[in-house]
């Protein structure tokens, strides 16, 4: 009876709305929307229901480039509980073409979590792969093949030309990175607006396009002893506008900063500026300062400008000449103030002239320094690159100090070698992996004393820290430009080794040793 009720009123409802031509509401009013109840479950509040996804890192950590096909290969997996073994997987084909074995290393000091190792040495079939394993998943893809560095190594010595300032960069040539000669404008004297300088050219030490004597001498020096040490490696075809000038474009791009340096040489005393600051870089009336003469700006200036001179002979006598005049005069000019040189950068500059001219005057201040010292202090660069060129000149030399030079080198690169090889990722990497810059510049002294004495052993640690730099680490990060499935430009711009001009030269150094020994065994398996 009800629901006969109940529908008669309802028919009678629809009848009255069809005739006096009245419809339903699209959408019921806000009011009639949300009741009493829910007010009261949701306090007025609106729920958010969006979330951020954490990301998901491999816990098989590998070079992200790849291996050589004849060298030591390692992959490192991480995690409390891990299967027995692993599985290589062609990328092509999904199919296994190699299972190997995890052994245990257990919590290492600069880990977080257990870590492991699984070496494939043994498989040298070249190809793209990655690595998968029960539990833990897989890893980046990466690739076996003669050579997987070549390419970094170009880049490498290529970041310079990008670098270079008051140089035109053709579209041709840079790419992206092309853009007109910039800074070219004269430069305040800092401490006297009226003196105006030329100091156009250089390399840009940071994105503001300031240059820095210290720093750029840095980079030269390590440059400079990656070709002295290991010049086969370094062709004339990297892609600048001096490639094919029959001269390695690695020393074309050093001559380019060399260039610079000696604008940087105050003509009456022979003393150095510091800097050269821009100020507003960003707008059209940029103003450039060069700052003060400083006695380290000086004495490195002559060290750098007497090696770059010994090196470049062979290419230009005339403009190496230059050079060598250049370093004599920075360093008699930092002789009349001793008290404000310091004894080791002085004791560099003078091993550098030493083996540039054979003049006994700066031979006698090495065999001071390296006799009164009785510990050389071979984390100090001075001292480091003083004394290889000592070891390495064709001048007549103390047989003595030599021995004692290479004891202490051997001893300094054996602590180096033994603190990596017992560390998780075989490198001395930190928790944060924030100290690339220390590693290096250790890898950089190993590389010295491999070229030295040939030690397989040092090979395999330099070879090591570069799979390090290219993703084998905690994060499995790369930290080298256009490298890589996971690459530092995704997490903080700042972490990049190539955009950093000294860290980037000690790069070309420690690769420069990895292709001489790559080319070698090339070229030994071609016989």
């Amino acid at each position: 009876m009800k629901k006969k009720c109940f529908h008669s009123i309802l028919a009678v409802f629809l009848c009255c709305c069809i005739l006096v031509g009245c419809s339903l509401p699209d959408s019921l009013p806000v009011s009639m929307e949300k009741s009493e109840e829910d007010e009261m479950l949701t306090l007025g509040l609106t729920p958010e229901f969006t979330y951020e996804v954490p990301e998901s890192l491999p816990n098989i950590m590998v070079d992200q480039v790849g291996y050589a096909v004849d060298s030591s290969k390692v992959a490192v997996f991480r995690g409390e509980i891990l299967p027995y073994t692993y599985d290589i997987i062609d990328a092509e084909t999904g199919k296994i073409v190699y299972t190997g074995t995890i052994e245990a290393k257990g919590n290492a000091e600069n880990s977080q979590t257990g870590i492991s190792y699984g070496e494939f040495t043994d498989f040298t079939t070249p190809g793209t792969y990655y690595i998968q394993a029960d539990i833990i998943g897989r890893s980046f893809s990466f690739v076996i093949s003669q050579n997987p560095y070549e390419d970094i190594f170009q880049a490498a010595q290529k970041q310079y030309y990008y670098s270079r300032c008051g140089f035109t960069l053709s579209t041709e040539l840079a790419g992206d990175a092309a853009h007109n000669a910039c800074h070219t404008n004269l430069a305040q004297l800092k401490e006297d607006a009226k003196v105006q300088m030329d100091v156009s050219g250089g390399w840009h030490m940071d994105e503001n396009g300031n240059r820095d004597v210290v720093e750029g001498c840095q980079a030269v020096n390590s440059l400079l002893l990656a070709y002295e040490l290991y010049g086969n490696v370094f062709s004339d075809d990297i892609g600048i506008p001096e490639s094919g000038n029959e001269i390695p474009d690695i020393m074309d791009e050093v001559k380019y900063e060399v260039d610079w340096l000696l604008k940087m040489q105050d003509a009456t005393s022979g003393a150095v500026y510091s800097t050269v600051s821009v100020i507003d870089n960003q707008m059209p009336s940029y103003i450039l300062y060069t700052e003060n003469i400083t006695m380290d700006a000086t004495i490195q200036f002559a060290a750098t400008m007497a090696k770059f001179s010994y090196l470049y002979q062979n290419y230009d006598r005339a403009f190496a000449t230059k050079c060598l005049q250049a370093a004599d005069r920075a360093y008699r000019y930092a002789g009349k103030y001793l008290e404000d040189v310091s004894a080791e950068a002085y004791f560099f500059a003078a091993a550098e002239l030493y083996r540039a001219t054979g003049n006994y005057g700066y031979r006698t201040v090495v065999h001071d320094y390296l006799n009164k010292t009785q510990k050389l202090d071979m984390e100090n660069d001075s001292v480091f690159l003083g004394c290889t060129t000592y070891l390495d000149t064709k001048q007549k030399v103390d047989v003595t100090l030599c021995e004692k030079v290479i004891k202490v080198l051997m001893k300094e690169v054996e602590d180096i070698a033994y603190e990596a090889k017992s560390s998780a990722y075989l490198t001395e990497g930190n928790t944060e992996q924030s100290n690339n810059d220390e590693l290096l510049w250790k890898m950089a002294r190993l590389t010295v004393v491999d070229h030295i004495i040939t030690n397989h052993e040092y090979a395999t640690v330099l070879e090591n820290h570069i799979h390090y730099f290219l993703g084998r680490n905690e994060q499995s990060i790369s930290y080298i430009d256009g490298t890589g499935s996971r690459n530092y430009e995704e997490i903080d711009k700042k972490l990049g080794i190539m955009k950093q001009i000294d860290l980037n030269a000690e790069l070309v150094l420690i690769m420069s040793a990895i292709q001489d020994e790559l080319v070698t065994e090339e070229v030994s398996e071609e016989k």
